[in-house]
């Protein structure tokens, strides 16, 4: 389940991102086992079992996806109302579905014999154990978070990485002091990053300028040898990520790509956005002889990753990578859901 970008207390009720695949399909899969429960309670013999789970689906199924098209539309409201006004509304939502259905059903049936008022109760239960079980597994999600957090500190914050970058302004704060100046300035705004909470999602603007701070520490140790190629394709520079989503791709293309290379190589990073879906492609050079190697290496790192894009997004996000050795290539491509900063 994707992480709801609550901003109220983290004590309040917690609701999912009814925008999300991963949601629709548990509640789908959650309606339809009550749907079959109450199937059961209604036919304790058994012998119309059938007829009763097609005469309830055909009743359940339209007003479950006009609930879920609406919360989809209001999706914004939500995010912005507290915990409590926002359940309300969805019950509200869910029963007025259920209410239209039952009115049509009445309709093209001619007769009274739905018991209206036991389906819209049922329906409520539903409403409830649903929200409830969204509210307990984002709780969950959020010290499984703190954890990936960590993972992920311990994961980026490698001591090469700041010795080399220390040992860089040091070897050239004597001949270019303003430049050590902002090198030191950009390690400490990394590692300021580094340091904070990132339990919500940040703008891309931000992500690409803490890549830029970090790709000029590297360029100050490396010098020439370290190319990096641009291209941001219709990327709206207010689209939400998670945070540090560039940064360490960044560092493992360099760490892993750039550095065993032994000559100038350059890393190409391409940001485009087809519809509603982010696509982020990074490619670095591989060396025939060090393709597993980099393989290997870069598996903590984009493990760390996965596991952070299915807390934020569950099923709407993903990352691939491949080593093409014959191509001399590494390439990562991270898909994941367009979204825009709360109103």
């Amino acid at each position: 389940m994707s992480i709801r970008q609550n901003p109220h207390p983290s004590g309040a009720l917690h609701l999912p991102d009814f925008a999300n695949l991963g949601v629709w399909l548990r509640v789908l899969l959650g309606v339809h086992v009550l749907v079959g429960l109450g199937a059961l309670a209604a036919n304790q013999h058994g012998s119309a079992l059938p007829s009763e789970l097609v005469r309830l689906a055909a009743l359940v199924e339209p007003a479950l996806i006009v609930t879920l098209l609406w919360l989809r539309l209001l999706r914004r409201l939500l995010l912005r109302l507290p915990g409590l006004a926002a359940a309300a509304l969805v019950l509200c939502i869910a029963l007025a579905g259920m209410g239209g259905s039952l009115w049509l059903s009445s309709l093209l049936e001619g007769s009274g014999r739905m018991m209206g008022w036991r389906v819209l109760c049922w329906t409520a239960l539903c409403v409830l154990c649903l929200l409830w079980y969204f509210d307990r597994l984002t709780h969950q999600h959020l010290p499984a978070l703190a954890e990936a957090r960590l993972a992920a500190l311990t994961a980026r914050i490698r001591p090469h990485f700041l010795f080399n970058s220390l040992n860089a302004v040091l070897g050239v704060i004597r001949s270019d002091p303003r430049r050590a100046e902002a090198a030191l300035e950009a390690l400490a705004d990394l590692f300021r990053v580094l340091m904070r909470e990132n339990r919500t999602l940040v703008p891309l603007s931000e992500e690409i300028a803490l890549a830029r701070q970090y790709l000029s520490l590297e360029r100050l140790r490396l010098g020439d040898r370290l190319r990096v190629c641009w291209q941001i394709e219709d990327m709206p520079p207010d689209a939400m990520l998670p945070p540090l989503m560039l940064q360490p791709l960044l560092e493992n293309a360099v760490y892993h790509g750039i550095e065993p290379l032994g000559i100038a190589g350059e890393i190409t990073i391409t940001l485009l956005r087809q519809g509603d879906q982010l696509h982020i492609t990074l490619s670095n050079p591989c060396p025939q002889n060090s393709a597993t190697a980099v393989h290997s290496g870069n598996q903590m790192a984009l493990t760390n990753i996965r596991e952070r894009l299915s807390l934020f997004f569950d099923l709407d996000a993903r990352l691939d990578a491949r080593a093409d050795p014959h191509g001399g290539r590494y390439d990562v491509h991270v898909v994941l859901p367009y979204r825009r900063p709360p109103l």
